[in-house]
């Protein structure tokens, strides 16, 4: 294989993974759409807030690592996307903006907008950030409404060589039922992440029954939806490109297909499916058992990874163009020089040890249960 091809794919890899790992950590937004569900007093609100938010930093700083890398290692994507589509990465930030504001000034003594306006501003979070997350991630399959010309880049006046097609800018992929759908899905998926975490991590039998309660109902509604979206995918025409003349062309199952000539992707979708309904169904079966979160924490990650491969990998446009389908981005055309990966693969060795920092500050955040008592003499809680 071409050194250059390879590197394209270990990125494409590392960003895929990022974005898995991203995925799992939205139970903090999960969480916080369950606030009102399980937290039926302010002291169990209390306990709640403090569980989701001695974590949010991880969510958030895995966004912008995710963005980071797609801007480094596939710039056209991130000038064409984020550039283009601004409003849903606009609307994304500001969900996380809000969040940022609300754990911090949700306790503060004499706060101008009241603490119920900041859980609210936390609900809004939990709600529109996992679904336009989907939303956004489903047009890697569905394709979105923009331009890429190349030549451009060489014009004195406005070298800009992608451009959108509409004038909503990216808030048209939320009239695509199939990229809802997968919104939706991942909303439910992190309400189910929430439900498993808080089992784990909070020690109080009262937010531990209502979440066991509402686990199984959860559970359903994603499936319903992620279901929907996979069956679909896998039966869809495809952005398939021609390896030859690197022409886009539509083809007949063509994820179905990549799974097919991918074997170990489609071994790594099996093995994510299989741990996170592992992880749910052993907790729904055992309610004793509280280690549902890690092994469905740990499938959604190889899930959304397999997914993200699967839209990449084999010849495929991983970024379709509705408006021009041969401006549609694949990882050959859209990836930055020789010399700037090369550098950032000596830079992606250092991954190992920033996940072993993250292990153990999140053990060490993790070591005792969150109970009320705690929460109350803390005069550093959310």
């Amino acid at each position: 294989m071409d050194n250059y091809v390879f590197l394209q794919q270990y990125w494409w890899f590392l960003v895929s993974l990022l974005g898995g790992l991203l995925v799992m950590l939205l139970f903090v937004q999960g969480g916080q759409s369950l606030l009102f569900n399980l937290g039926k007093t302010e002291a169990e609100q209390k306990v709640l807030l403090n569980s989701t938010g001695r974590k949010w930093e991880f969510t958030f700083t895995t966004l912008v690592t995710f963005g980071g890398a797609f801007f480094a290692s596939f710039p056209l994507f991130y000038s064409t996307s984020f550039g283009g589509a601004y409003w849903v990465w606009l609307l994304i930030l500001f969900c996380f903006v809000i969040q940022a504001v609300s754990y911090e000034f949700n306790s503060k003594k004499g706060n101008l907008l009241g603490k119920k306006t900041y859980k609210i501003f936390l609900i809004i979070n939990g709600t529109l950030g996992p679904i336009l997350l989907g939303t956004a991630v489903a047009t890697f399959f569905n394709g979105a409404n923009f331009y890429v010309v190349k030549e451009n880049l060489t014009h004195t006046i406005n070298p800009v060589i992608s451009s959108w097609a509409t004038a909503w800018h990216g808030l048209e992929a939320a009239f695509v039922v199939w990229n809802v759908i997968l919104g939706v899905a991942v909303f439910f998926l992190a309400r189910v992440l929430a439900l498993l975490y808080f089992i784990n991590n909070i020690a109080d039998e009262a937010i531990t029954k209502r979440a066991h309660k509402l686990l199984l109902r959860e559970t359903v509604l994603f499936l319903v939806f992620f279901l929907i979206f996979l069956v679909r995918l896998l039966l869809q025409d495809g952005f398939a490109v021609n390896p030859t003349t690197k022409q886009v062309f539509m083809e007949s199952f063509k994820y179905f297909n990549n799974l097919i000539a991918m074997p170990a992707v489609l071994a790594i979708l099996l093995l994510g499916v299989v741990a996170v309904l592992f992880g749910i169904g052993k907790t729904i079966l055992k309610p004793a058992w509280k280690k549902g979160i890690w092994f469905a924490g740990a499938g959604t990650v190889l899930t959304v990874l397999a997914l993200l491969l699967d839209a990449g990998l084999n010849n495929t446009a991983y970024y379709p163009s509705l408006a021009d389908l041969q401006s549609s981005l694949t990882i050959a055309n859209s990836c930055s020089s020789p010399f700037t990966l090369k550098v950032m693969t000596y830079v992606s060795f250092l991954i190992p040890f920033v996940l072993v920092y993250i292990f153990f500050a999140w053990r060490s955040l993790d070591i005792h249960k969150i109970t009320k008592h705690e929460v109350e003499v803390d005069t550093e809680a959310y």
